[in-house]
Parts: structure tokens; sequence; C-alpha cells
């Protein structure tokens, strides 16, 4: 089946490009474009994709707020892959906590865009520790309040969970968790569905958040 891939951005040039590069795989389908946030609600509701090309910066509804709406609204299904020109930009962080899946720069390679969608389309985190990484630690420390004791959804962690958790918040993959820990993907899968019940948060992402936000991860 095809990746149903909607394309949200503010400049026509950049959709047609992605157009063009999405529309040359036999596993994508642009299924529709939106020229700011508030349009890519609405076509996201309408045309259901599997994943949204999501810009950061446009007129009347930026990024961040047109993804919150998508994961909580639109199509709480819909894997949110932010675009942006800059590495450190901080709404990025914003969109992460909104429900983003993730995030690539505009210049990144076609490979490594068709990489990001496949990724995300199939319910994993598009987390490059060489980029993401750097940029929720920066942000996250001069915004992180000062931890007062260990939040009540990590205490309700199991050891093994715990452990987990912290790879996760390291960026480390599914596969790559299980080779550390010598353990099944099947069972790493199962606890991070645990850990996200536990902390309360939607996904991978938002379990790296959560870590740097609570002085869990440095």
């Amino acid at each position: 089946m095809s990746i149903r891939v909607l394309l949200v951005d503010d400049q026509a040039l950049v959709r047609s490009g992605f157009r063009m590069i999405l529309e040359a795989q036999d596993d994508m389908e642009v299924v529709g474009e939106a020229a700011d946030g508030e349009q890519g609600v609405s076509e996201t509701a309408r045309t259901d994709p599997d994943v949204v090309l999501m810009d950061v910066r446009m007129p009347r509804v930026d990024g961040i707020e047109a993804t919150r709406r998508v994961r909580t609204e639109a199509s709480p299904a819909a894997h949110v892959l932010v675009l942006t020109m800059f590495d450190l930009d901080e709404y990025v962080y914003g969109a992460l906590q909104a429900g983003a899946s993730g995030f690539l720069l505009k210049d990144a390679s076609a490979q490594h865009l068709l990489m990001g969608i496949r990724l995300v389309a199939d319910g994993d985190e598009l987390l490059d520790p060489a980029v993401t990484h750097r940029l929720i630690e920066r942000y996250a420390a001069s915004h992180r309040p000062v931890p007062s004791g260990t939040p009540d959804g990590v205490r309700q962690l199991t050891p093994r969970e715990r452990e987990v958790f912290a790879l996760v918040a390291r960026g480390l993959s599914n596969r790559q968790i299980a080779g550390e820990l010598v353990l099944g993907e099947s069972t790493v899968k199962t606890h991070v569905a645990s850990i996200l019940a536990k902390l309360a948060v939607h996904d991978r992402v938002g379990i790296v958040v959560f870590a740097y936000e609570h002085g869990l991860a440095r």
C-alpha cells in the first residue's frame, strides 16, 4: 500500500519540489497540499494522510498549532513530520511537544526525506541524535524548571522499564535497545508502550521531551 502524504508549506516551489520527489516513488502518494497551517488542518481531515510534512513558520496558523490540531482533532492517527530551515529552531521543540513524530531540515537530501517519511509512516519517530537531541537539550536546558523529586510517572516504572526509558531518551531505536539489553524487539515494544501509558505521553518523542524537561537526561 502507498504511503499517503500531505504537503503543508507556504512556499509553492517547496511543495512542488517535494511532490516531484515523492511521486517518483512506487510506495508514496501525495494526497494534497496546503499553503498554511489552518488549511493544513482542514486538508488533513479531508484527505486522512498517513504522514503530514509540516512547515513550521507559516502565516495564519503556524506549524506548532497546526500539529497540535492535527494530533488532537483532524486526524490523531496521522504522523506529523516537521520541516524547518534551522536545526536549533525553538519552534521545532514546540512542535515536538505538540505531537510531531520528528523533524527534518529542508535542505536534507532526498534520500533522507524519503527515509524519514517511511520511518514515521511505520510508527517510529525520526530522532536524529546529531540534530534533534542537540535542539532539545539546548532549548530544554534553558527552559527546564528545577527538578523537584522523581515524577510520579517515573516512579511507576519497573526497573526494566527505567532502563528502556533511559535508552529511548538517548534516541536509540527499538532494535538498538534490544541489542543493548539483550531482549527481543517485541519485548522492547511492550515496554515502550507501558512507559508511554505511565508517563501519559503520545510517542517516543514525548519520552525524550519528558526526560529533558524533568532533568532525567543530559
